[in-house]
């Protein structure tokens, strides 16, 4: 059982028999009143975001999630496959329980789908992707300081705001998170 501070963002808990993400936390503290804690929580089998608040003294279920490493293999449109390498097992994705993954997918790569009983509810991917970039524009000489972003298209057709001296063919970080650039690939 969780209490109402342990919510914090992307802790999964389960409320009514189904499973939900935290996607955004704020407390509010109140002089002898305890606290009390603001939650949005996005359903991960429908994809519908609640607001919910929770005293103090409240206790959340949590959810019986299990984890899967899996590798991603390709997709046909609107259908994404995934294989578990160890029992070569196979997964069928819809584009819709992929959500915002299918940005960062390249055939290959490990991650991980999150299992809520027998049905997949989340693909989660690794915290920052190493991605190639396959076209940026050129810098223009004397235009070159630090603070000059621009587009940069990723292999996996990904646009990204980067510095200027990254160059096509570079690898770059991105932050899966957020979708932004972090560092060039040493």
């Amino acid at each position: 059982m969780y209490q109402p501070t342990d919510l914090k963002k992307g802790v999964v808990c389960q409320i009514d028999g189904k499973p939900y993400r935290v996607i955004d936390y704020g407390q509010k503290v109140m002089g002898r009143g305890g606290s009390i804690v603001n939650v949005k929580l996005k359903n991960l089998i429908d994809g519908s975001v609640i607001p919910k608040t929770f005293k103090g003294q409240d206790k959340i279920e949590t959810a019986e999630v299990s984890n899967k490493t899996v590798q991603y293999l390709y997709s046909d449109g609107d259908t994404y496959y995934f294989m578990d390498p160890e029992t070569f097992e196979q997964f069928e994705l819809s584009s819709d329980t992929v959500d915002d993954a299918k940005s960062y997918l390249k055939e290959g790569d490990s991650l991980t789908l999150q299992f809520f009983g027998e049905r997949i509810i989340n693909v989660e991917l690794p915290k920052n992707l190493f991605l190639e970039v396959t076209y940026t524009e050129d810098v223009v000489k004397g235009d070159t300081t630090s603070s000059v972003l621009k587009d940069a298209t990723l292999e996996t057709g990904l646009t990204v705001k980067v510095p200027s001296f990254i160059k096509t063919g570079d690898v770059i970080s991105v932050d899966t998170g957020t979708g932004e650039y972090r560092e060039r690939k040493k």
